[in-house]
């Protein structure tokens, strides 16, 4: 059987840090813990005009993180605590997501990928968690990112359950946005005691899931359960 290879979307800056010239960046454990179960890592950068032609390539897709927010008026709202928006960007996630929804090939939405699922579907966000809602969560959490900072409780009756087979698991936390209101045809599969969704998965597709943590650094045990899955749904 063949590795299945796995189209993972790329961050994009137009200078400064590792050029003064546009580049692409992604970390290395996105890559990685692809790898470690038995897939083949593909980056892919934002042309949206290729993106039919890498479904004829990919066997699956992971949308990432990074630190900027999707612009408000995607989901008709006004600027209320977003920042550093980056619209080319979005547009190509969108466009990709929407294309592997109508296959059967499974697709992992990480941290502000899980967001991007949840817009592109109809959705809309919280614009800044701390400006919104009381909570004694750090959901920018102040300890290193390979650790784990908070708690979040698994729905029973979901896809992700029966991936991870636990209720309670503990996750890192490295977001100011969240989940709102749900798009069309997802559901909340995960959340935090402060009530922050902390997970989505679509009710038709048969692997599409949402997290608002960071599987990709395999802290625990429901971390490579969930990128172990992925992977198999992939071949």
């Amino acid at each position: 059987m063949k590795s299945p290879i796995i189209g993972i979307t790329l961050d994009f800056e137009n200078s400064g840090g590792y050029s003064k010239f546009p580049w692409y960046a992604i970390r290395e454990n996105y890559l990685s813990c692809l790898y470690k179960f038995g897939a083949i890592p593909f980056p892919i950068f934002h042309e949206t005009s290729i993106n039919s032609s890498l479904l004829n390539i990919l066997d699956g897709l992971v949308i990432t993180g990074g630190n900027f927010d999707i612009n408000p008026e995607i989901y008709a709202e006004k600027n209320a605590g977003s920042r550093n928006l980056k619209d080319k960007r979005t547009k190509f996630e969108i466009d990709i997501f929407h294309k592997f929804l109508d296959t059967t090939k499974p697709i992992l939405g990480i941290c502000g990928g899980q967001q991007l699922m949840n817009v592109a579907s109809g959705g809309n966000l919280i614009q800044d968690i701390n400006n919104s809602i009381q909570t004694n969560i750090y959901h920018e959490q102040q300890n290193p990112r390979n650790e784990v900072s908070h708690k979040i409780k698994i729905m029973k009756n979901s896809k992700l359950y029966k991936v991870i087979n636990s209720e309670i698991i503990e996750v890192n936390s490295a977001h100011h946005q969240s989940v709102n209101e749900l798009g069309k045809d997802f559901v909340s599969c995960a959340i935090a005691a402060d009530g922050i969704i902390e997970g989505i998965e679509h009710i038709n597709h048969s692997w599409c899931i949402g997290l608002q943590w960071h599987p990709e650094f395999l802290i625990t045990k429901a971390d490579s359960a969930i990128i172990e899955d992925f992977v198999s749904h992939a071949k």
